[in-house]
């Protein structure tokens, strides 16, 4: 019998040093570049980050979610890092000045990778 458990995710990006800089030496995530592309080796699962170049179009929502204890203390640490998070305004998703949100459910915060793929901090249940 055919058995698809065994899985995991990817996206593209626009340039797959950019990504390997940013999520290795940014993010600190284990990240290894093989055969043109780039492996995030997460807890659990690896994520395959794959070159679109310039026909990279990023996702319209949420590629990667990184489950925290604390996400305005996470914000502030990947703040300090140089990482920009996002604001929404006047939609159900507004965050705050921050960039977290606080409406309801989980806080968290969405930033993006160098391509335009948004990721998020979000608060561990």
């Amino acid at each position: 019998m055919l058995d698809l458990s065994e899985s995991f995710s990817g996206y593209s990006v626009a340039d797959v040093p950019a990504a390997r800089a940013f999520y290795a030496d940014v993010l600190g995530l284990d990240a290894e570049e093989r055969d043109g592309m780039l492996l995030l080796h997460l807890a659990g699962r690896d994520v395959l980050l794959y070159p679109k170049g310039e026909a990279h179009v990023p996702a319209s929502f949420t590629v990667l979610n990184f489950p925290v204890a604390d996400v305005p203390a996470a914000v502030a640490e990947l703040r300090g890092r140089g990482v920009r998070f996002e604001r929404y305004e006047g939609a159900p998703t507004q965050t705050d000045e921050d960039g977290v949100f606080r409406g309801g459910g989980p806080l968290i915060a969405w930033f993006t990778d160098p391509s335009g793929n948004v990721l998020s901090v979000i608060e561990r249940d």
